[in-house]
This record gives structure tokens, C-alpha cells and sequence, in this order.
């Protein structure tokens, strides 16, 4: 008989323990330490799930005798998500989506099933949260519907690779995997081998059969997506659907591929009928700036491939604690301390006794050193109580000895802003030469943070 063995494992980061502890030792998370039981199967057997998929024939090759060729992509009509995916949907991939309750992940998939299903592409959209009524009630909203559209309200992976066999199809959604569990693992649905183990499995239908499969991941309150770590090493793409609930604006975020750029944002507008894409996120995030406004700056940000104007809004006030405030949306806290640190040393203004709070307007969040000059100078406007230009995109790494360094990718930028009708654009001076400027802007190149601060402020 097969022998059980009871092991504690914990649910943030999977660390396996033989005993109890109310603090994990791996990640330092308290109350995390589940009890699972472990069935071990005798010596010279195997599951039933291994035992299907037999043993390989494939052996070792030299690298430079395996033929390749180039993968087919399957492209959706939302032309947003087929540049997020490198292009279009790979089959054999899987790919995981996560994000907050009620952001639009199962809306964004049954949109995308439809087109699909449309496409002559059989679908099956297995949902372990809703029953099919309940899917079927969405998708009229949706009007998503299609002959080629199955829907399958089950948990069980030993029933569900059974409906892929019987379906066929090209793409499966399985919305969620914390949902889903494995008959051969004792565990509780959602726990971290049922999660790994389910997905370990899925993964193995995906590359044998040649089936595209998306996996809806629940996140915690951290914005993590739930379960062990190696649930993000095993798939090929990781999505995070990102937004406010005071927004209506979503944003698709590419964290990992496989098969394509990493870092690249796709954004949607949330209506009554579902998602619709938003073609041209600059003017999106500009079309409610004040102009001559104190404390504002645009910065031309680079999101994968894509450059995008984005408003900077920075507030200092005479602080009334003993301890100043630094408090940030949209771009790290860290980064605050540090510029205004840089300009009490460098451009020598007294900020110890200012409370600073800076926002990126729109909701979307900014993590490349290129903002940093917009930043800094956000905060000096604010601070002297003085508007720059509004006509002006200010672009620039600012390092801890008051230099503006290069950026990637400036021609972009600035070209970007020309569009938009920006009639200036401060750049690091040592990304001047080597490129084409646009008609109908200014590139100024500055060395310092105190050249950038003479051109944004000449008086």
C-alpha cells in the first residue's frame, strides 16, 4: 500500500517543513504553514497522469543541427493585446493572467474567446468560479458568441483534460487556477502543490497536444499573483491586469515572455459592453492637464516598445510635524527622497522642513530612470511656486552628483512629443548627436540639474 506522509507547507512561498511553525523561515510570513498530507506511491509504480504520458524516444542533438522554424502566431482582433504578446497568441504556450477581484481578467478572456471562436478557432472556456448559466449571462452582455465556444464549469483536472480530449480545441481558458485541483493530491484546492501540481499538468497538455491555454491566477493583498513562486518559471507569458476601481482605464502589463519583449502595456477603456482598447494612451493621460499649473511636468516614459506622455504633479508644503512627509503614486518613494536629497546638495535648497507628495496622473505606474529630471523639476516648481512651460517634455536620468545621464531610446521620445504639439524637449546633452530631430520641436540637451533647472526656469 502506498504510505501517507503529513508535511507542512507554506501557502507564500511554498517552503516545506516536517513540523509546525508559526513563522515561515524562507519568507517570514506568519501563519502561512498549512498541514497537507503527501501520499507516496509504492516502489516500481506510477500515476495514472504519469503513466500516460509514457517514455521519450527524443535524444540528445547538437545545437547546430536542430532545424528550426519560424512559430506560427495566431493574432486576436485586439490589436493592444497581440503587441503585449509579442505579436499575437503562440499555440503550445501558456500563458497566466493576474490581477485584483473585479479588474476585468474573466471579461478580458471571454472578449478574446469570442474572437477567437469567430475566427474558426474552437474554444473551450472551462470555469471553475461561475456555472455555465452564469458564463453564458456575461457573454451575452459581452455579446460574446460563437458556434465554436464551449463552456465547462468544472474543478476537477482529471474531468477536465478528459473534455480537452473529447473538444479539441485549439485555446483553452481555465478561469481560475486556484480552482482547479488534481484527484491524485490530498490537498485542498488553492493550496501551493494542488497549484503547482495542476499546473505542472496543464503545462504537459499545452506542449504535447499543441494547445494554447491561459490561466487566470488569483493575487494576494501585496499584488502578487497567489501560490508558489514557480508558478511564473513553469509558464511562457505572465500578464498583470492593473487599474483603479475609480478608473475606468485598465492596463495589461507584460512581465515575462517567452516569445516576445518583456515590459510592454496594453491599455483598455472598461464600458457597459466590456473592454475596448484605447489606440492612443498620450493623449489619454493629458487630455484633463491644467496648463501653467505649478508642480506639473510631462515626461515621455518608454513602456516596452511604446513611448507615452505622462503627467507628473508634485505638492511641497511647509511641513507641521518633526518628521517630513514623502509620499508617492505612481513611481517609488525611494526615488523621492533620493532626488530631493540631490537637490539639497547639489542645487541648494532647503527641503528638510517640506512635506512632498508627487503623482502620476491617470493611474499608471512609472518605474524607468528616465523620469527622474521630470520629477525634480516638479518638485522645484511647486516648491518656488512656479510653472514651467506647458509646452515643454523634460526627459533625463539624474544621478547622486547632480548629472543628467542618457536615456534609450530618446529619437522615440521625442518624436512622441513633437505629435502631441510640445514645442520643447529637455534632454541629457549626450543624447544630441546620432539621430534626426522632428520638425516643430526644440531639443535642448543639459549636463547638470542646474542647466535643466535655467532652461525649464529662466527667471
Amino acid at each position: 500500500m502506498a504510505k501517507k506522509k503529513t508535511k507542512f507547507i507554506c501557502q507564500s512561498c511554498g517552503y516545506e517543513s516536517a513540523k509546525w511553525m508559526g513563522k515561515c523561515p524562507n519568507c517570514g510570513e506568519w501563519n502561512q504553514m498549512t498541514e497537507e498530507t503527501e501520499v507516496a506511491a509504492p516502489k516500481g509504480t506510477r500515476g495514472a497522469f504519469q503513466h500516460s504520458v509514457g517514455t521519450t524516444t527524443q535524444k540528445a542533438m547538437p545545437i547546430v543541427s536542430i532545424e528550426t522554424e519560424q512559430e506560427p502566431r495566431v493574432t486576436t482582433e485586439m490589436g493592444e493585446l497581440n503587441r503585449v504578446l509579442g505579436g499575437g497568441i503562440v499555440p503550445g504556450s501558456l500563458i497566466l493572467v493576474g490581477g485584483d477581484p473585479g479588474i476585468g481578467k474573466s471579461t478580458l478572456l471571454l472578449q478574446v474567446s469570442a474572437m477567437l471562436a469567430n475566427s474558426d478557432n474552437r474554444v473551450l472556456y472551462i470555469s471553475g468560479e461561475e456555472s455555465i448559466k452564469q458564463t453564458k449571462l456575461r457573454a451575452q452582455r459581452l455579446q460574446a458568441s460563437s458556434t465554436e465556444l464551449y463552456i465547462y464549469a468544472e474543478t476537477n483536472l482529471e474531468l477536465i483534460h478528459h473534455a480537452i480530449e473529447e473538444t479539441e480545441p485549439k485555446f483553452v481558458i481555465v478561469d481560475s487556477i486556484q480552482t482547479v485541483h488534481h484527484p491524485e493530491v490530498t490537498s485542498a484546492p488553492g493550496s501551493v502543490t494542488q497549484v503547482r501540481e495542476s499546473t505542472a499538468e496543464l503545462m504537459r497538455i499545452a506542449k504535447t497536444k499543441n494547445i494554447a491555454i491561459f490561466l487566470v491566477g488569483h493575487v494576494t493583498k501585496e499584488g502578487q499573483i497567489a501560490g508558489p513562486r514557480i508558478l511564473e518559471h513553469m509558464v511562457d507569458t505572465v500578464l498583470y491586469f492593473e487599474g483603479e476601481r475609480h478608473h475606468t482605464y485598465r492596463i495589461l502589463r507584460s512581465v515575462k515572455n517567452r516569445f516576445g519583449s518583456t515590459n510592454e502595456i496594453a491599455i483598455f477603456e472598461m464600458l457597459q459592453d466590456g473592454l475596448k482598447e484605447v489606440l492612443n494612451p498620450s493623449e489619454l493621460f493629458l487630455q484633463e492637464r491644467t496648463s501653467g499649473s505649478a508642480g506639473s511636468t510631462v515626461v515621455a516614459s518608454m513602456e516596452g516598445t511604446r513611448p507615452i506622455l505622462v503627467e507628473i504633479q508634485a505638492l511641497v508644503t511647509p511641513s507641521s510635524f518633526n518628521y517630513p512627509k514623502r509620499m508617492a503614486t505612481g513611481v517609488d518613494q525611494n526615488r523621492i527622497s533620493l532626488l530631493m536629497a540631490v537637490l539639497e546638495k547639489r542645487v541648494g535648497m532647503m527641503l528638510q522642513a517640506q512635506d512632498a507628495y508627487i503623482k502620476v496622473a491617470g493611474g499608471v505606474k512609472l518605474d524607468e530612470p528616465a523620469i527622474d529630471l521630470a520629477i525634480l523639476a516638479s518638485i522645484v516648481s511647486s516648491y518656488r511656486d512656479q510653472a514651467p512651460r506647458p509646452t515643454d517634455c523634460i526627459i533625463g536620468e539624474v544621478g547622486l552628483t547632480g548629472e543628467v545621464r542618457r536615456v534609450s531610446r530618446v529619437e522615440q521620445r521625442v518624436q512622441e512629443a513633437a505629435k502631441l504639439g510640445f514645442q520643447r524637449a529637455i534632454i541629457p546633452k549626450s543624447n544630441l548627436g546620432g539621430w534626426d530631430y522632428p520638425e516643430g520641436i526644440r531639443v535642448i540637451g543639459v549636463e547638470t540639474v542646474n542647466d535643466a533647472l535655467k532652461e525649464i526656469f529662466p527667471s
